[in-house]
């Protein structure tokens, strides 16, 4: 299984970029794991929100496939401790998933489209974060999900 994590926008912090950096390493030990990065939409300040949403909807949902299992990183979605997110990546592991796509949207969220077409939602907190920092604190969620899934001594109870 290829396990992705879709954003919006290049990095602008390069200190992030680097932390990001590290968790993507320590992934490649464990699974295929690829961040796609939508280049931000041209000339957005002419879009309303409801119309830069359907853009980059249509940008997120361009190279999904059929079989993709597809989770926004929503603010309404569940949430877990980081011993049930490992459950719930072995459970896709499991499924018998060619892809488990993670999705990061852009400022307004997603699309109606992209809703729909999703098949989980998941929350990393009751707080909002900017999405650069999004992108850190999911890699290393799925890196530790990993490392517990191993019953590696990096997570701690």
């Amino acid at each position: 299984m290829t396990i992705k994590l879709r954003c919006i926008g290049k990095t602008d912090s390069k200190e992030l970029q680097k932390l990001i950096d590290v968790y993507l390493k320590r992934l490649q030990f464990y699974t295929k794991f690829e961040l796609e990065i939508i280049p931000d939409l041209k000339k957005a300040k002419n879009l309303d929100e409801n119309q830069q949403k359907i853009k980059e909807g249509e940008l997120i949902l361009n190279k999904v496939q059929a079989s993709d299992f597809i989770i926004l990183l929503d603010e309404n979605g569940k949430q877990y401790s980081s011993e049930d997110f490992s459950d719930y990546l072995q459970k896709r592991m499991n499924s018998g998933l060619k892809q488990l796509i993670f999705v990061i949207g852009g400022p307004y969220g997603f699309s109606d489209e992209v809703y729909q077409r999703a098949n989980a939602k998941i929350s990393l907190s009751k707080m909002t974060f900017s999405h650069q920092m999004v992108r850190l604190f999911v890699t290393e969620q799925i890196y530790r999900g990993f490392t517990i899934l191993k019953n590696e001594p990096y997570h701690h109870k």
